[in-house]
């Protein structure tokens, strides 16, 4: 058996946790670039990993508070693949990565750090963008700041929606 260490991972861990549902309580408060909100459609939104694995990282969800992927509804799976289209061509735009991670995690043994609240991972790859830094020095680098990363997606997103 081989195993994947991810110890930049811990500060995840040991914060404090929301109290309630990030995916649900977030875009009700109306502060979308200190919340991380990129995009928001009708059904679903784009949200930035606060603790990403690498830059760029984004997750899309339901407004609605459902814990089963099979329990969403046409219009909000159509939402989330079309959101996940926007989102790889804005990342590509802003970013050019590689390539690219795609998934969702459905229950806590699959990995769901919230697995009430189903969403998609997007996470952007470039060559190399594994190195020895979290072997020898127990320490993940994001080269970017979500502040920064935030911005050049919200621009990339308008650009791509306006045809460019």
């Amino acid at each position: 058996m081989k195993t994947l260490w991810a110890p930049w991972r811990i500060e995840y861990i040991r914060s404090p946790k929301h109290d309630g549902c990030i995916f649900c309580d977030f875009p009700k408060e109306n502060r979308d670039k200190e919340r991380l909100i990129l995009y928001r459609g009708e059904h679903a939104f784009v949200i930035m990993n606060n603790y990403p694995y690498n830059p760029g990282h984004v997750m899309i969800a339901p407004y609605r508070h459902v814990g089963k992927w099979e329990d969403l509804t046409d219009d909000e799976l159509f939402e989330i693949m079309k959101l996940s289209q926007l989102m790889i061509k804005a990342i590509t735009k802003a970013m050019n990565p590689d390539g690219f991670n795609m998934g969702v995690n459905l229950g806590r043994v699959a990995g769901a750090g919230i697995d009430d609240h189903v969403h998609l991972h997007i996470v952007p790859r470039w060559n190399g963008d594994t190195n020895f830094m979290p072997v020898v020095a127990d320490t993940k680098v994001i080269p970017q700041s979500l502040q920064e990363a935030y911005d050049e997606l919200k621009k990339a997103i308008d650009e791509v929606l306006n045809g460019g």
